[in-house]
């Protein structure tokens, strides 16, 4: 028996030992795992069939259990809900015929760990967060790549200070650079008051061109900034390639905190670990007395990674002349590093390495 598959076998020996909490049975015969493969490097890949009934923290224990599997190297798995690309439900007069499943994420071991931030709702800061621990990773001695994902608002290039269209050679985009940290947004390419008028599949492509066709090089983190909420981008973005982990930004006001909750469970939805939380704006410190003032009502950050039982990685405060060097294209721990924000997202970019450079990740339930 070749070595792939005596492994798919002991694959579906322990899937067929995994109970599915709702069904009463195992996860194989409640037809939830389908389309097994094994490569021969190790490499796990199926469908789970997930209905809207089934706990979204089934698929993350699957994960695990089949990544602790002897001679396992990696686990990729499509989530589909019942009828959608399996074959199921869709058939008998008037049904709808059944989407393909999405596409198998693929792996770049050239990129080193991959981060998804993101947020429930704009306007939190997500982008100066992603382009300052990007900066903070990078005065480690880190080689550090930032997509800047945000298809419909992308700001990374004017916070890095880098504004000029990127050169293609032998058939790739060469990234560009800012404050030694290697980069690529659609604001590079088209024109600043052009509309982002983006439908699905053309967001799809241009995740996934960024992806593989830019000349990326050796990195030891590639960091993605995505756009606010839980869309296309997003979905497009776990089904192009494998995420180590996504990181959730939010401020501690409660609306705020309900929208990254959601944004938290799509992640958990499509399979990926939610790292921890970062507050931003958390308080404010007066540059002449150092009193902090809660501007926003507090605790909200703390409270959203109770709940998801993840750490929260750190509370970055407000602070003069923050957004004024983001628009000059110089990110506070660069400009400032002694200063109160740029301390703040400093300590979050060690507590981030150390997160991606341990076996397991803290992740909602």
């Amino acid at each position: 028996m070749p070595p792939s598959d005596a492994l798919q076998a002991q694959v579906e020996r322990a899937l067929a030992t995994f109970p599915h909490p709702r069904l009463g049975t195992d996860i194989l015969a409640a037809g939830s795992v389908k389309d097994l493969k094994v490569d021969g490097e190790g490499g796990v890949t199926f469908t789970f069939v997930l209905s809207r009934d089934d706990p979204g923290t089934l698929v993350r224990e699957v994960r695990k259990a089949v990544k602790a599997l002897p001679g396992v190297s990696a686990v990729t798995i499509n989530v589909v809900e019942p009828g959608r690309g399996t074959g199921e439900g869709g058939r008998g007069p008037g049904a709808r015929p059944a989407v393909p499943p999405p596409p198998t994420p693929i792996a770049q071991p050239n990129l080193g760990k991959v981060l998804a931030i993101s947020s429930g709702k704009g306007g939190v800061g997500k982008s100066t967060v992603s382009a300052n621990l990007a900066a903070a990773l990078v005065r480690t001695g880190r080689r550090v790549g930032l997509m800047d994902g945000d298809i419909y608002g992308p700001n990374i290039p004017r916070m890095m200070g880098v504004d000029h269209k990127p050169e293609i050679v032998d058939g790739k985009i060469q990234p560009l650079e800012g404050h030694g940290v290697k980069l690529m947004s659609l604001g590079f390419i088209v024109e600043r008051d052009a509309p982002a008028i983006w439908r699905g599949p053309i967001i799809m492509k241009i995740i996934q061109q960024f992806l593989r066709d830019v000349a990326w090089g050796e990195l030891d983190y590639f960091l993605v900034d995505l756009p606010p909420g839980t869309g296309d981008a997003q979905l497009s973005l776990a089904q192009s390639i494998q995420l180590r982990a996504a990181l959730i930004v939010t401020t501690p006001q409660e609306m705020a905190v309900g929208d990254s909750l959601r944004g938290a469970k799509m992640f958990e939805k499509v399979g990926v670990p939610v790292m921890g939380i970062v507050e931003n704006m958390s308080y404010f410190v007066c540059p002449h007395c150092g009193e902090r003032t809660a501007v926003f009502l507090s605790g909200g950050g703390k409270r959203l990674a109770d709940e998801l039982k993840v750490p929260l990685l750190g509370q970055v405060p407000l602070q003069a002349h923050m957004a004024d060097l983001a628009d000059a294209g110089s990110p506070i721990v660069v400009a400032e590093p002694a200063s109160p924000a740029a301390v703040a997202l400093t300590e979050i970019a060690r507590r981030v390495a150390e997160q991606l450079a341990g076996g397991a990740l803290s992740t909602a339930p």
